[in-house]
């Protein structure tokens, strides 16, 4: 008979109560039962483990045993209270990679708030190109992806957030003079800086404009380090410039329609942790929509 968690469970109750009906109550077991245990326990070790038929003293093998019942039994409950606590979402990694106007905008709200709800869970955050984010849900690096692609397949996809697609430039450039009238027209002959959400704009008037940029960024902070440092301007979406930016301005365009959606990428429920699937959903909760 193999030894089992319970008869360690009750070898040690015994021990360190010293008979057999306090060890009973505090099993909730009948003494006959914790007693018959016990009769197995030492039957399997094929040595006695206490002094007396009274139970009020060990032998020194039975010490010995104590102490590495109680080890297994403390470790035996940690596992058993990590495992309930990863079934709950009380515990667990998440990781997720976002586009970063998202993750510098949309995410501390939302993590402030999962952070409170889940104290034990951890947490890891990266920030990347759309390109690299639907590179790394492919290959399983992480679990939920924040970005603006197409569907792919083996993962759901639900928009979070729409905003729209505005010039970027310097506070002081020529553009903010009469930016309420702006439009397509007036960015030829500028220096334009493209970059990886131009692809999303599809108005047919802003296809030369594309087309003559000498210079593709695909990193937003280093796109609007060259805008800051006036070597030239770009589109962006409204959320990608942060209000602490007061040195750019954020143009809207007259009658253009562009717009960037953002989506939320996940795998089967199925196949997520609690921990992940409670992130998505604060995720999908939270009032994301700037317009």
């Amino acid at each position: 008979m193999a030894i089992k968690i319970e008869m360690l469970r009750c070898f040690k109750a015994v021990a360190d109560h010293g008979a057999l009906a306090d060890a009973a109550q505090v099993l909730n077991r009948t003494p006959s039962a914790v007693s018959m245990m016990l009769r197995q326990f030492e039957d399997h070790v094929g040595a006695p483990l206490f002094e007396t038929g009274r139970k009020s003293r060990l032998t020194p093998l039975g010490e010995l045993i104590r102490q590495e019942a109680g080890r297994e039994l403390a470790h035996f409950e940690r596992t058993v209270s990590a495992i309930e606590g990863l079934a709950r979402a009380e515990r667990g990694f998440v990781r997720i990679i976002a586009t970063p106007s998202i993750a510098q905008i949309v995410m501390p709200p939302v993590l402030r708030r999962y952070i409170a709800d889940h104290p034990a869970v951890r947490i890891d955050m990266r920030d990347a190109d759309s390109a690299t984010i639907e590179q790394e849900l492919r290959s399983e690096g992480a679990d939920i992806g924040l970005a603006s692609l197409g569907p792919i397949p083996g993962f759901d996809r639900r928009r979070i957030l729409s905003d729209r697609f505005g010039v970027v430039c310097r506070a002081d450039h020529p553009l903010t003079w009469h930016w309420q009238t702006l439009t397509w027209a007036d960015l030829h002959g500028t220096a334009f800086i493209a970059n990886g959400l131009c692809r999303q704009i599809e108005d047919d008037a802003f296809a030369p404009l594309l087309e003559a940029a000498r210079l593709s960024v695909r990193n937003t902070a280093s796109i609007l380090s060259l805008v800051r440092a006036g070597v030239g301007i770009t589109v962006l979406p409204e959320l990608a410039v942060l209000p602490e930016f007061s040195d750019l301005a954020f143009l809207p365009l007259q009658d253009v329609s562009a717009r960037r959606e953002v989506f939320i990428f996940t795998p089967d429920a199925a196949l997520m942790t609690p921990a992940a699937r409670d992130m998505a959903a604060a995720i999908l909760a939270s009032e994301l929509q700037p317009d």
